[in-house]
């Protein structure tokens, strides 16, 4: 992606104005997107988008910059550009860079999207378009978007990190429209894995098309929640977007570093029921989330935030971590290469 002299002459010259760590993320990422509204391809979009972010730190004080250009000066300098924010008198020199490769293995992947045509992703659109438009008269409309992507990164600092990664990532997205005496309802299901095409060899589109449907007439013929108070059952499902929301943003250093999480200074405390245990883990077979690294360059982990009730860790990135005087846990995410990395759920 970059050689490995220009990534140390980028790293070197980023510390030159007294930072104490730089590091370098470069991004090659391609994606496919197809739409199918009402029987018919809408429309289909194709990218990539490939890019160089360039971060320094001076103890709490963080800077970032980035560009789209390859060329050797043009990054040379944005490293110096960046650099000017800081003004001292420069503290260290780059450490020896560890070149070791990570193999694949948390997410292997046996057929690449790149590589199929895209009549056979029409197809698979079209059986679960069908499966959901022919499950009942109910049904007025059906949406069904095909999404694939493939990301490579490359992570380098100044400390002696220099980790690859290769991530590929599949979802099919259903929605159904039920329409009744002029109410409307929908239902939704999008599959995705971390894994290549062959994540719909095995995956029953035609289960998930009616599946849409069969939520969006149910919600036609629902009855109102009573209110009041009572037990509630959580599922595996929407269940979890609840605890991602209630609990899983205020866990991430972002927040707790500057004391605006509600589990700040809790570590150890009882913070939750002790029916409840909950685990950020970027290690899961191809999962959505899993990868080899986060983007830091820092191993994924299966780290266990809440146990039986108890507050256990934090999702710690690096610059957060400085701040809380904490290690990293391998929970960091950046949009693209355009923003730096923060901590975030995997």
């Amino acid at each position: 992606m970059l050689s490995k002299d220009l990534i140390e002459k980028i790293l070197d010259v980023a510390l030159s104005t007294g930072a104490d760590f730089s590091e370098i993320f470069v991004e090659d990422k391609t994606n496919t997107g197809i739409s199918l509204i009402g029987g018919k391809i809408e429309h289909t979009v194709s990218g990539r988008d490939y890019g160089i972010g360039i971060r320094i730190f001076d103890g709490f004080f963080s800077v970032y910059a980035y560009t789209n250009s390859v060329n050797e000066k043009e990054l040379i300098e944005t490293a110096k550009k960046a650099a000017t924010a800081i003004r001292k008198t420069r503290q260290k020199g780059i450490q020896t860079i560890n070149y070791s490769a990570i193999p694949q293995f948390v997410n292997p992947i046996e057929i690449y999207p790149g590589t199929v045509n895209k009549d056979r992703k029409v197809d698979i659109m079209k059986r679960a378009y069908d499966a959901a438009n022919n499950y009942d008269n109910i049904i007025t409309q059906v949406t069904v978007n095909y999404l694939d992507s493939h990301q490579k990164i490359l992570v380098a600092n100044s400390e002696g990190v220099y980790k690859e990664d290769s991530r590929v990532r599949t979802r099919l997205a259903i929605q159904s429209v039920a329409s009744l005496n002029g109410e409307m309802q929908s239902g939704y299901f999008g599959p995705g894995s971390g894994k290549g095409f062959e994540f719909f060899e095995n995956l029953d589109v035609e289960w998930y098309g009616k599946e849409a449907s069969r939520i969006a007439k149910s919600m036609i013929f629902a009855e109102y929640s009573p209110s009041g108070k009572m037990p509630v059952v959580i599922d595996n499902g929407f269940g979890g977007v609840i605890f991602h929301e209630a609990c899983g943003h205020g866990l991430e250093a972002t927040s707790v570093a500057k004391g605006n999480s509600v589990f700040a200074d809790k570590l150890g405390q009882q913070v939750a029921s002790r029916l409840v245990t909950a685990i950020d883990d970027g290690t899961i077979p191809n999962g959505w989330g899993s990868s080899n690294i986060d983007d830091e360059g820092n191993a994924t982990t299966r780290n266990v935030l809440i146990e039986n009730g108890i507050l256990k860790n934090y999702m710690v990135d690096k610059l957060n971590g400085r701040r809380m005087s904490m290690d990293v846990t391998g929970s960091t995410r950046r949009q693209s290469y355009r923003y730096a990395p923060t901590s975030r759920m995997t």
